[in-house]
């Protein structure tokens, strides 16, 4: 905005911000289908304070009938994405093997192992696998497996049953704090949200320090992935988010070291 002499800065996100308290609050968009308030986590103070957004408050149906009224039939008629915008054709694989040369040779003969630790089968490495995932993994196992931990380090993806995605713990760092300078009380009610497109869960949140803060999900939550985000919900605000750093074990709330 100093750049082009202007005060404020005005996206595309369906989100809505305000001022309260001296502080500058984000809340999900009047549209929950299109709602982007978890993507916006991260943005400081001092920047939402400059920040306009225009489409919080309308439909995204709305929002095309506008865009047609004005001739701009570019946007009125533009496919939804449901994906990173970056990567149209949801191939993550060919953005990755695109971008970053050699990596193929680099990661591949990793090693798929079962919750025992025992060698199940190769991967095509590391990369190109998440939490949670169940397809693509050409394992003949008999029963469904699903990717429940990966280990950059050695090249390991650990497999399980679907029961073994659930977690109840997290720790998340690199903490941004939108509602309050700090989180009010140890074990605040929340919501919180593990990754784009999650409409959330009940949780408790505590901060621990001025970097990180302790996520508790007494009824657990599936695929709960290190390096994503969480987004904690004060009702439609963000309260706070950060990446998440560690998971715990199954139910277990002790945070694996």
């Amino acid at each position: 905005a100093d750049n082009l002499g202007c005060d404020f800065i005005a996206t595309g996100h369906y989100a809505k911000v305000r001022e309260e308290n001296g502080r500058y609050v984000i809340s999900r968009g009047h549209d929950p289908k299109k709602d982007q308030s978890y993507a916006l986590w991260g943005v400081a103070q001092k920047h939402l304070a400059r920040t306009i957004f225009p489409l919080g408050n309308y439909p995204k149906t709305e929002i095309r009938q506008i865009a047609e009224d004005h001739g701009l039939l570019n946007v009125a008629n533009k496919p939804d994405s449901y994906e990173i915008c970056f990567v149209p054709d949801d191939d993550y694989r060919r953005f990755l093997r695109d971008r970053v040369d050699g990596l193929e040779e680099r990661v591949s003969g990793g090693k798929f192992v079962d919750q025992e630790g025992n060698i199940v089968g190769e991967h095509e490495g590391y990369p190109f696998y998440t939490i949670g995932q169940r397809r693509g993994l050409d394992l003949a196992m008999g029963t469904p497996v699903y990717v429940t931990n990966i280990d950059p380090v050695t090249n390991t993806i650990t497999i399980g049953e679907k029961k073994d995605l659930v977690s109840s713990t997290l720790i998340a760092g690199e903490l941004n704090l939108i509602k309050y300078d700090k989180i009010p009380e140890d074990n605040m009610e929340i919501t919180g949200a593990i990754r784009y497109n999650d409409e959330g869960a009940i949780g408790e949140v505590t901060q621990l320090s001025e970097d990180q803060m302790k996520v508790h999900f007494p009824a657990g939550r599936e695929a709960i992935t290190p390096g994503q985000a969480i987004v904690c919900y004060e009702g439609d605000d963000v309260l706070a988010g950060g990446w998440i750093k560690k998971v715990s074990v199954g139910m277990d709330d002790l945070i694996p070291a």
